[in-house]
């Protein structure tokens, strides 16, 4: 009898750190996405339900570019990133040991554990240094830098258990290493690839620290539009904005978990 109330103590406080963990986590978002649809232009004072908040931003210009400029930098430097980390991982994990691989790999992992104050003032210097005009593409610039060690992280991990007699075999039949890279190496490890992007965009569509150093006029990103609006006190367009991007990353997480399920079907089908 003690066994099994003790087991049902220990789940009962299981379920309530779960439940506590869970509304910690999403009930400010929840409050967020309910009151993006208050009618009352207080935002702490319910008015009643209402979609205006939606329809003037639509007519708020300057939150509309600011959130155009964030996808464009935010697609621009994931891709980037994509490209130049999936190459660094490739270099890490089957280039051996080379001369100034422990400074190139320390070069590669730094932004991992650098404040963010220091690399947006460090990319600052850079540009100064370089007379470069900052605007769009210094940002885009120090998000590929930034977000770069995160997709390295996420390939290399997937290329440290990767069967190489795949490889091996397609050479074997006399397929070139850069087509054998190509056709074979690349797609089976194309979802790490798909999710260092992703995570490159979210860091990049989400910055406010480094594009504040790296910006420039006529480059505002939205994190910076809302942020600098937020100070001078929370308006109702903010928190339909907020809402469109929960909305925009929960299909795509549905979307995503889809093509993962429909892909292990497919794969069970064919075994």
């Amino acid at each position: 009898m003690r066994s099994r109330s003790g087991i049902g103590g220990m789940s009962r406080f299981n379920v309530t750190s779960v439940a506590l963990g869970l509304a910690f986590l999403y009930l400010p978002i929840a409050i967020l996405v309910i009151y993006s649809f208050n009618a009352s232009r207080l935002v702490t004072v319910w008015g009643g339900w209402s979609t205006r908040w939606y329809v003037a931003l639509l007519h708020d210009q300057a939150m509309l570019e600011a959130a155009w400029t964030s996808l464009r930098i935010a697609a621009l430097s994931a891709t980037a990133a994509s490209v130049l980390g999936t190459l660094a991982a490739v270099a890490l994990v089957r280039a051996g040991r080379f001369r100034g691989r422990t400074m190139f790999s320390g070069m590669v992992y730094a932004p991992l554990v650098m404040p963010e104050v220091i690399t947006g003032l460090s990319l600052l210097l850079l540009f100064v240094a370089l007379d470069a005009a900052r605007g769009f593409w210094t940002v885009t610039i120090a998000h590929t830098t930034v977000t770069l060690s995160f997709v390295t992280v996420v390939v290399q991990s997937r290329l440290l258990s990767f069967d190489r007699s795949l490889e091996e075999a397609a050479m074997d039949l006399g397929c070139p290493p850069l087509k054998t890279f190509l056709t074979v190496t690349l797609p089976l490890i194309f979802p790490a690839v798909a999710a260092g992007w992703m995570l490159a965009f979210t860091l990049s569509f989400d910055d406010l620290v480094i594009a504040t150093f790296s910006t420039g006029p006529g480059a505002t990103t939205l994190p910076m539009r809302i942020y600098s609006e937020v100070r001078l006190g929370v308006k109702p367009e903010i928190n339909a904005i907020c809402t469109i991007m929960i909305a925009m990353v929960a299909v795509g997480v549905v979307a995503a978990s889809l093509l993962a399920k429909r892909g292990e079907l497919a794969k069970a089908r064919a075994a």
